[in-house]
């Protein structure tokens, strides 16, 4: 089946699912992630999400490999340029991934234009369609927490500089459009502020943002900030990495393969998020589950077309390392939720 499209932005439609990339170089081979990107390719997925730091867990001797692949797969399979929309991230500071910039140490102008660079050069791209800011230049709660603690505030480079880079990228011809991820609603609409105030600077046409049964913030505040501005939301997560799918609470704990078995203690961002031992996870994850079975449903389409249903939702990004999942998840775009199972949701 083909996968349904959604007008992203002016001369840019994409596939209302996003294969993301982070598993190519890690848990996928060269060849593995060749074979996976031609079966989303010919099911209708157009849309590809990559970051510079990819894959994950990120480590030094791996870093850059997943939009390495796909930029290799592009060429090996002669696929032309205008047939994929490539989105990819620039890293946004933490001073743990020491072999990217130094940390990164902050998101200024060199940092965007260094990123910006070398993707485009381990890609042997010309321009990058959506181009994004990983998580922001400033604290702010995020990968599962939701607090705001005033007090983990620190200096941060203004939106000003990093909007005139990324304004000079579109310029160039480097990139096309521009988005955040990991924001919060009032990042989103500082960003948007500041893009009024010079012509150069390009406006934010997407976010994304973690969305899935068993994360619903994006609904708090979020949702009607992107629905004024005209901001579309691509969900992250919409498994919940994985979880949603029901294999973690096997008698067996799920294979020994499955992402957060295999780095356990690794993941730091899925282990935060979703905490396997919380026993309100475990319920609700239990109930959906449930439902499906009620429905007969898969358990990854009630999950998958669930956020496809959102008013917002441009497209859900999802992660597959195997073709099976991979299936799966194209096989929701086809199912249509009725009003008892939302209900029951």
């Amino acid at each position: 089946m083909s996968v349904p499209l959604f007008n992203l932005a002016p001369n840019m439609t994409v596939s209302r699912l996003c294969y993301g990339t982070m598993t190519f170089g890690e848990q996928n081979t060269l060849s593995q992630s060749f074979r996976l990107l031609d079966e989303a390719f010919n099911a209708g997925i157009n849309f590809f999400d990559s970051a510079e730091m990819y894959p994950v867990p990120q480590r030094a001797d791996t870093q850059g490999r997943s939009e390495e692949y796909f930029g290799r797969w592009i060429r090996d399979r002669k696929i032309p340029r205008d047939r994929v929309v490539l989105a990819t991230k620039v890293t946004g500071p933490s001073g743990q991934m020491t072999w990217i910039r130094g940390g990164p140490r902050c998101l200024d102008a060199w940092n965007i234009t260094e990123a910006i660079d070398n993707s485009l050069r381990r890609m042997q791209m010309d321009y990058i369609d959506l181009y994004q800011i990983h998580w922001p230049d400033r604290y702010v709660p995020m990968f599962g927490k939701t607090e705001y603690d005033p007090n983990q505030q620190y200096s941060s480079v203004c939106i000003e500089e990093q909007l005139d880079a990324l304004g000079r990228a579109v310029s160039a011809g480097k990139i096309r459009y521009v988005g955040l991820s990991n924001e919060t609603p009032y990042g989103v609409m500082k960003f948007l502020e500041v893009a009024q105030t010079v012509a150069c600077y390009p406006k934010i046409v997407t976010l994304q943002n973690s969305y899935s049964l068993l994360c619903r913030t994006f609904d708090s505040a979020m949702a009607e900030c992107c629905h004024h501005e005209r901001i579309s939301l691509l969900a992250y997560s919409p498994l919940a990495m994985g979880i949603l799918s029901g294999k973690y609470f096997s008698p067996d704990g799920g294979p020994t393969d499955a992402r957060l078995n295999l780095f356990e203690g690794k993941y730091s961002e899925g282990e935060s998020r979703y905490n396997l031992s919380d026993n309100s996870i475990k319920a609700a994850t239990r109930e959906y589950v449930n439902i499906a079975g009620k429905y007969g449903l898969h358990p990854v389409s009630l999950a998958i077309a669930f956020v496809l249903r959102h008013p917002l939702v441009a497209s859900a990004v999802f992660g597959a390392t195997k073709s099976w999942q991979l299936q799966q998840v194209v096989s929701a775009c086809k199912v249509e939720l009725t009003w008892e199972v939302i209900e029951d949701d």
